[in-house]
């Protein structure tokens, strides 16, 4: 597929990177010399300088014969401007990266689809739904919801005192007779390999596992894994950037209290007029005094999402040694990923792989109507609705030429979630989720085209 992506950022080289370990034919366009250089040496890509709003540069792109032309500079005015001049002049779709959330709300009024933008994303809105998301699960470190909760993928560690570690799965299933969970997805501690479950996968401790849960299923995956529900109402935030403005004011929506510490006076200002029931302290949050003194340890969460992944992950740490149920720090960094769990913070969010998963459904064959890539681990889920010339239409789940390398999570039929055993019959119209590791992707996408 061929793909331009203008923008050399953080976003874009994330980006640009995914898309070429797949073998995608991308073109990306920058001003800055240095970017596209250094993208240059350490991509397989073509790489273009120039301004992405310049319909010269766009044909030199070959944007009239590209699948996907994707804008994520940091400037939401060119973003928008290249979509609109890449419809116009024959690419398939676009996505623009906008900062300006009032766009996303009222998408239905103002119809960007006809103006020629696809798709809008924010990195920041998605890192806040994020957030919010792991504090409604406070137990798990992992979350995603697919058609608004009706199924849920969640993560978590299992701890020595999980009733099933030592069992294998098809034992621990019998736990529960009325099965409303699935593992999908398993990586073994110290490793960097993941598994996809069988029946004979035998769950031990230290295991980070990624379950399928419908509605009901959640209170039973806190029972087997051993976790407590943790009641989350007082939250500290650390930092008024974007993300954590978005996200103390989502949280104060939903009646949480909210205290968020900045460390610039003028933003804290402006902050608290924004936001009149949160309370905004002007202050550094690496000093540790401030921190006691605004009762860090009567906090049920702490979320840091300074500019900085270092004062995040160790702000955490601080919070975690007074015993805060939930901590979440923002970090740029993708190596931090893997040292998560024995650096003691409970969450590393990355706007970066949560633009690049909001993005990748559009590269999959078959009708995506979901994609998420698990944090530090090598899987995709992905929701795909059955059409009627669907291969697995009609089919029964247990007789399909399945790759060993990927299971289906569930299936959503008629508004409601289904953990989908091996007799389940799949039908047009059901959207059904399946976990997968990179190299059973194409034969996943040729059974739902």
């Amino acid at each position: 597929m061929k793909i331009i992506i203008a923008g050399a950022g953080e976003v874009g080289f994330h980006l640009a990177k995914l898309l070429s370990y797949e073998a995608q034919e991308i073109t990306l366009i920058d001003t800055d010399k240095e970017s596209l250089s250094y993208a240059d040496n350490h991509l397989d890509i073509r790489v273009l300088r120039g301004d992405a709003t310049s319909i010269e540069v766009l044909r030199n792109a070959q944007v009239e014969t590209s699948k996907l032309v994707i804008g994520v500079t940091s400037s939401e005015t060119t973003n928008l401007t290249l979509c609109l001049l890449a419809k116009q002049l024959g690419c398939k779709r676009t996505i623009a990266r906008i900062s300006n959330t009032e766009f996303i709300d009222n998408k239905e009024l103002i119809k960007f689809d006809e103006l020629g933008v696809d798709e809008l994303i924010s990195p920041e809105e998605l890192a806040a739904t994020e957030i919010q998301l792991l504090l409604n699960q406070s137990a798990f470190n992992d979350t995603y919801e697919f058609e608004g909760g009706l199924l849920t993928m969640i993560g978590v560690f299992l701890p020595k005192s999980a009733p099933f570690v030592g069992k294998m799965v098809k034992e621990a299933a019998k736990i529960f007779p009325e099965l409303h969970f699935m593992p999908i997805a398993l990586q073994r501690m110290g490793t960097q390999y993941t598994l996809i479950p069988r029946g004979d996968t035998v769950f031990k401790e230290g295991d980070q596992v990624y379950f399928i849960t419908s509605a009901e299923g959640v209170e039973e995956l806190y029972k087997l894994t051993g976790m407590q529900k943790k009641e989350i109402k007082n939250v500290m935030i650390l930092g008024g950037s974007k993300v954590g403005f978005k996200t103390a004011r989502d949280l104060c929506n939903k009646k949480f209290n909210v205290k968020l510490i900045e460390k610039n006076k003028e933003k804290a200002f402006d902050i608290a007029d924004e936001l009149p029931h949160a309370l905004v302290i002007n202050g550094d949050g690496r000093n540790v005094e401030l921190l006691d003194e605004e009762s860090l340890e009567s906090m049920d969460a702490f979320i840091a999402v300074t500019g900085n992944s270092e004062t995040n992950i160790m702000s955490c740490l601080v919070a975690k040694s007074k015993k805060i149920k939930k901590t979440i720090a923002l970090v740029e960094n993708m190596d931090y990923f893997q040292l998560s769990h024995s650096i003691g913070v409970d969450t590393l969010i990355n706007k970066k792989l949560l633009a690049a998963n909001n993005i990748f459904r559009y590269i999959r064959r078959g009708e995506v109507l979901a994609l998420t890539r698990l944090n530090n681990l090598n899987a995709e889920i992905l929701e795909f609705e059955v059409k009627a010339t669907s291969l697995v239409n009609g089919e029964i789940i247990k007789e399909l030429n399945f790759p060993r390398e990927a299971s289906i999570g569930g299936v959503i039929r008629d508004g409601k979630g289904i953990i989908a055993l091996g007799d389940f019959k799949i039908l047009e119209g059901d959207r059904v989720v399946v976990c997968c590791l990179p190299k059973a992707i194409p034969k996943i996408e040729k059974l739902f085209l």
